[in-house]
């Protein structure tokens, strides 16, 4: 017997403070019951990872109507002030040096993941024709490769080059949401798998046969740093370490706001929504640029040494309250709602994952490599800081750097898919 749960169209909660308040209690569960010793939580969270849970029971609240992402303004709110904040936080201590020395793979497994997403597309499109050709067809504005082309944009670069595609390829705005909940699901569920994988990470890169010299390295210098300088916060650390986030948030802000508007009033290629530049355009991509240029410089002043007063920790707290909010935006319900093409979402994920193992395998790069350079093109800015952080919190910069460079390169190699994709399409 089969049942199909649609989730209401008004949810139960729509105040954003009775969100937030839900959002809340479900990280404490979390927290809490992953802090037991022994008995039955103790041995789930050894099979399933906290940072997994922090995102799907949002997720489930979501399914089932309690909340809704569709309403709530959480999300908006945790990526444009709480991520920048905790991208400051989490590398006021970073060793810039010791970044530079985790070497070629990260950039290797980076473009390993775009390349994965780049011949995925029509790989995906050939596989699904054999069987469901109508599934892949449609003629004109309607036709499918199209559609797929802002997907394409939206797993390499991010929200700009998703709308870059959409004005490149014309596809039929009346079909586009269907493209767009494929986004959603399947890039979620990819994300989830990620998670899960971090639980099981030393295992991962047992089998890789990974060499994570670099990583304990950097990993440990910061770590030693936090142990020499650490005491316990006063009010007034606290104060300044919020004052540290947010007044840089701030400047942030007021950078992309000018810089971004500067850019498409005097350049025609960011302006166009059509152009491959169109991405410097975008006033995200300048926030999260600059709130990382921002945490670098502050590391090379005494600054860092807000580090001993928990800094990483708060900035760690903002990392989850993201997460939680970023899980609201699943709704579990719709992963059977449009099979077909999410049939060929999850095809085209697989091919990304099955080209990083494999990538992975041959160059011994651990799994924060594969995880980071996959989220970094598929997640964007918004979810590569997290998983790195999920690693360690001194990595969050190395995600955040690259999902940067995912939006530079989003909209060149979506086109190249998107081409590919027409002739696999026989457009």
């Amino acid at each position: 017997m089969y049942f199909f749960y649609e989730k209401p169209e008004d949810p139960i909660f729509k105040n954003d403070a009775i969100v937030f308040g839900i959002l809340m209690i479900s990280l404490g569960f979390v927290f809490f019951t992953e802090s037991k010793k022994s008995g039955y939580w103790h041995y789930f969270y050894k099979i399933v990872p906290g940072l997994l849970m922090c995102y799907l029971i949002p997720a489930i609240f979501n399914s089932l109507g309690v909340i809704s992402d569709e309403i709530s303004q959480t999300y908006f709110i945790a990526s444009r002030y709480l991520l920048p904040a905790s991208l400051i936080l989490l590398t006021l201590s970073i060793d810039l040096k010791a970044i530079f020395n985790l070497g070629w793979k990260a950039l290797v497994m980076f473009f390993t993941g775009t390349i994965g997403i780049i011949i995925g597309g029509p790989i995906a499109i050939l596989l699904i024709s054999i069987f469901s050709p109508e599934t892949v067809g449609g003629a004109g504005f309607d036709a499918t490769w199209r559609g797929l082309a802002t997907l394409a944009g939206s797993w390499i670069g991010g929200g700009a080059n998703q709308a870059a595609m959409l004005e490149i390829y014309e596809f039929n705005q009346e079909l586009y949401g269907g493209m767009v909940l494929v986004d959603i699901v399947v890039a979620n569920l990819w994300m989830a798998v990620i998670l899960l994988g971090i639980g099981k990470r030393k295992r991962i890169d047992n089998w890789l046969k990974a060499d994570n010299t670099a990583i304990d390295e950097l990993q440990n210098k910061v770590q030693a740093f936090s142990d020499k300088i650490t005491r316990t916060p006063s009010t007034s650390d606290l104060i300044i370490i919020l004052t540290i986030a947010f007044g840089a948030v701030g400047i942030a802000h007021f950078g992309s706001d000018h810089i971004s508007v500067f850019l498409k009033d005097n350049f025609e290629a960011v302006s166009d929504p059509k152009s491959a530049l169109s991405s410097f355009g975008s006033g995200f991509f300048w926030l999260i640029s600059i709130a990382t240029l921002i945490g670098v410089l502050l590391s090379f002043t005494k600054a860092k040494n807000y580090e001993g007063a928990g800094a990483s920790k708060v900035g760690s707290v903002f990392i989850y309250i993201l997460v939680a909010t970023i899980g609201m935006k699943m709704d579990l319900g719709k992963i059977l709602e449009n099979p077909g093409l999410i049939l060929i979402g999850l095809v085209w994920m697989a091919i990304h994952a099955a080209l990083l193992i494999l990538v992975a395998k041959l160059i011994k790069a651990p799994y924060f490599f594969l995880a980071v350079g996959s989220q970094a093109n598929v997640g964007g800015a918004a979810s590569a800081p997290v998983v790195a952080a999920a690693f360690h919190p001194s990595l969050a910069t190395v995600g955040a750097l690259l999902a940067v460079f995912g939006y530079v390169v989003g909209t060149y190699g979506a086109i190249l898919c998107a081409e590919l994709m027409k002739i696999a399409a026989g457009g």
